[in-house]
């Protein structure tokens, strides 16, 4: 890659993305590479300050690309990202298009944070195939998931979280701590949900179906008449294959990953953290499957609106960079 010959972008990008996934130290796997660690850091310098765009060929002349992210705006977001350290670089990113104004792209966020060393590396999320139905749902109150999972109070045992979350946006929309697992715990909490939505007066064809694991109180006859009282089907999920449950899966673990990290004494503790969580997942986490949206937007009926905003701060934040491009040309 050396001598006379020119680098192209992609090649100086994948020779950057080979030393920042190398298990190695950088200088031997630039060594391997055949590439000076001088040239390297140019390169790598050119990326974190304007991206793919400054991997190109460079001219003798200072150059400024129209879509560069002005420092002001680079400061703006480390500084968000230092108030908000809980935030990945994508809800970041969405985040200050909805609460500044301002449009920056995901990679552009987690640039700007690699390069004050706020971030190591990008996190993926993989979606088996298997997490998605054949048929998705296309509005709210179509499908509810419910399941239990459990969690310890030192001194008390174990108690269980009981949960119906709406499988079009994920919001949490009923919830319940309680000791057991059985089918009256899961009648309280769809009581919950049923009062929170009205779905029970709306006409029986339009009641949610209820989808469920194959536990003793989601088979128990008791449960099924609850149901048949309320026009609410039920669907059981394949034995053995959780994946049927995805979401509720995925949001079980996010819950666990975070309240398992402290120590709970009393249940009243326990379920004041559960309901701080319920909050921060329903109204303030982005999520990458709703468009970055936020389950509640979802829920609520909000998401054109905000969809359409966002696109409108998207093109005023573009046409703001051009214009700031052909000024500067023009005074050059």
């Amino acid at each position: 890659m050396g001598g006379m010959t020119r680098t192209s972008a992609s090649e100086k990008y994948e020779t950057i993305r080979l030393v920042e996934e190398s298990s190695l130290p950088v200088k031997q796997t630039l060594a391997e590479l055949g590439v000076p660690r001088s040239t390297f850091y140019r390169w790598y310098d050119q990326y974190q300050r304007d991206g793919l765009a400054g991997l190109g060929d460079r001219s003798s002349q200072p150059r400024q690309f129209w879509n560069r992210i002005p420092e002001l705006v680079r400061q703006q977001v480390v500084a968000i990202a230092l108030q908000q350290p809980a935030l990945s670089p994508r809800e970041l990113a969405w985040h200050i298009t909805d609460t500044q104004g301002y449009f920056i792209s995901e990679s552009s966020v987690y640039r700007i944070l690699k390069a004050y060393d706020l971030v190591t590396s990008p996190a993926f999320v993989l979606i088996k195939a298997a997490d998605k139905f054949s048929q998705p749902t296309t509005h709210v109150n179509q499908l509810w998931q419910t399941d239990f999972t459990q969690f310890k109070v030192l001194g008390w045992g174990y108690y269980y979280l009981s949960t119906v979350l709406d499988d079009f946006s994920r919001y949490i929309i009923a919830w319940k701590l309680t000791s057991t697992m059985r089918h009256t715990d899961v009648q309280d909490t769809l009581d919950l949900a049923i009062a929170a939505t009205g779905v029970t007066q709306v006409t029986v064809e339009h009641r949610p179906r209820l989808l469920s694991d194959n536990g003793a109180a989601y088979i128990s006859a008791d449960l099924a008449a609850y149901l048949a009282r309320h026009g609410i089907p039920h669907t059981h999920g394949a034995p053995y294959h959780p994946q049927t449950q995805g979401k509720i899966e995925r949001y079980h673990r996010s819950i666990k990953n975070l309240i398992c990290l402290e120590n709970f004494y009393f249940p009243g503790q326990l379920e004041q953290a559960i309901a701080e969580f319920v909050d921060h997942y329903n109204h303030h986490r982005y999520h990458e499957s709703l468009d970055n949206l936020m389950p509640a937007d979802v829920f609520f009926g909000r998401s054109t609106l905000i969809l359409s905003t966002r696109q409108v701060i998207k093109q005023r934040t573009l046409a703001g960079r051009r214009a700031q491009h052909l000024l500067f040309q023009s005074s050059a």
